[in-house]
Order: structure tokens, then sequence, then C-alpha cells
């Protein structure tokens, strides 16, 4: 499978930079890109570095105008499209959700970010609610996706969830950077355990894993902070691991990446780990904690 990822800079202009997507999409597209995948929150600012009620305004109902134009890019390019959406389902109640188009532009499923972190810089859970629809793949034309979204990445029961039920590819969508108040050797600590646990999750599962960042500096707008360097760096890791790209840390990137699906198989037979699960002794998983 041919995998587009777009790593973009983004302002405070949702046009400008939903424009600039639809452009990428459709330049990928040409180029052979049969599945392609945007980064978390990708028509705005990453608005969750403050508690600010008014930000709710950037919510847009699903299906509406954002699902609309990203349908129609779909169906113009004849591509799976992996969009991130700040979905207003009610007033007061909203969530992170990734939404998925198949080639026909019809929307295939939608995937509501599950953990939600709250941390200075990152106070995610003033905005959404955690997701309420499981760790269920989304079928497409191209296989079934499993859809989870950032800070779902560091969670190796989420991409657990999405192999049992079949799911082919793990994707993430995200927006994490560097707290620039932090050393260099902290922030390379933090980036290479993004990038080790999620490649854990390709190996554990037998499953490619697609991570697609954003890039770029975004300030804080309280203040409080010194803002969020974004640090880039999406990745293609392949059923054992291996990096198939990296992105720059510093760089907007698009970029067309190929996967082959099918060795998946052999991986699975040569580390057959779904069959040696000792899934009668893991009651354990499901309490906060033991004691």
């Amino acid at each position: 499978m041919k995998i587009g990822i777009i790593q973009q800079h983004n302002t405070a202009d949702v046009a400008g930079n939903r424009a600039r997507l639809i452009e990428k999409i459709r330049n990928l597209a040409s180029e052979g890109a049969q599945l392609v995948v945007l980064q978390e929150l990708h028509d705005s600012l990453y608005f969750c570095q403050v508690e600010d009620v008014n930000n709710f305004d950037l919510a847009k109902p699903i299906p509406g105008e954002a699902t609309e134009a990203y349908s129609t890019v779909a169906r113009e390019c004849g591509i799976v499209l992996v969009t991130s959406l700040f979905e207003r389902r009610a007033a007061g109640l909203y969530h992170n959700t990734a939404v998925v188009f198949d080639t026909d532009g019809n929307m295939a499923g939608r995937y509501r970010k599950m953990h939600i972190p709250d941390d200075p810089a990152y106070y995610e859970k003033f905005y959404f609610t955690p997701g309420d629809l499981g760790f269920e793949p989304i079928d497409t034309s191209l296989g079934r996706l499993g859809v989870l979204v950032c800070w779902d990445q560091w969670y190796p029961e989420a991409a657990r969830l999405m192999a049992l039920r079949g799911a082919e590819l793990l994707i993430y969508p995200t927006a994490i950077g560097y707290e620039s108040s932090d050393s260099e050797r902290e922030q390379q600590r933090q980036r290479e355990a993004w990038t080790t646990v999620q490649r854990g999750h390709a190996v554990a599962n037998g499953l490619p894993v697609i991570t697609v960042n954003r890039v770029g500096f975004e300030p804080d707008p309280s203040g409080q902070t010194k803002g969020i360097e974004f640090w880039g760096s999406s990745f293609v890791a392949g059923q054992q691991g291996e990096l198939l790209y990296q992105a720059p840390v510093n760089e907007e990137v698009e970029t067309i990446v190929d996967v082959d699906l099918v060795r998946g198989e052999t991986v699975r037979r040569w580390w057959p780990f779904l069959r040696d699960r000792r899934i009668e002794a893991y009651d354990g998983l499901t309490k906060r904690y033991l004691d």
C-alpha cells in the first residue's frame, strides 16, 4: 500500500490550513498515494495549551462543513483519507475525533479519542469528553484501519484491542512536542520514548504503524509557558518495528511510503504472539492498580 503522510506547521488561519492540506492531499494522490493520513486537530492551532471557553467555537458537527470538504477531496482523488477533527456533538459535549473517508467520499467510520491527557500546555480534559465508540477498527476499501489518536499511542492495551479486532494497520494522528524549558537531553529522551513505544506496538501485534505529528512552534496564548515546539518526526514502522521512514524534527513533509501488508502474515507465523497469550491470567488488566 502506498501511504501518504502530511506533517504540517499550522497557523490561526483555519481556512488557510485546510486549503494547504487539500492541495497536499491532491499532490500525494497524483503521485500514487492510496491512503493519506493527516495530523491531530489539523485544521487549527493546538488550542489545548490554554483553558478558554471561546475555543469551543472551533468545534464542528459531524457531518458538517469540515467533513464535506474532506469527503470531496477523498472522492475526487479516489483515496482513503484519515482526518482528525474537533467534534461538536451537542452544546457542551465535544470530542477529539478521527474521521475516515473511503475512496467514494463516504464516511467509512469515526474514532473518538479514548485517552485524554491533562498536563501543562495539554489541557485536553477541559475540551474533550472521552470516546464512547471503543477500540473498533474502521473498514475501508483498502482494509481494516486501527485508528487511534495521540495520547492513545502510549497504551499497549489500545493497540492490542485493535489488533484483536482484526486491524491491518495502526494509525496515530498526533500533536506532541517539547516544552522549551526542558533540557535538550530530556527533550531527546521524550522523543525517543515516543518513537520506541509505538514501534513496540508494531512488534507486539505484527502490524505496521503510521504516526503523523504536527511540526513547528506554537506560542502559549496565556504566556504561562514558553509554548510548544512540535517535534515532527512522523514515521512509518513495519511489522517488526523497523523504521520505513522518519520525517525531520523541524520541517514540513508530504511524502509517500510503501508498506507491504502481505508481509504481516509471514511475521505473525514467525512470532505468533497472539497464539501464546495467556488470556486466562490477565484479569488484573481490568483493575486500576493491584495492591
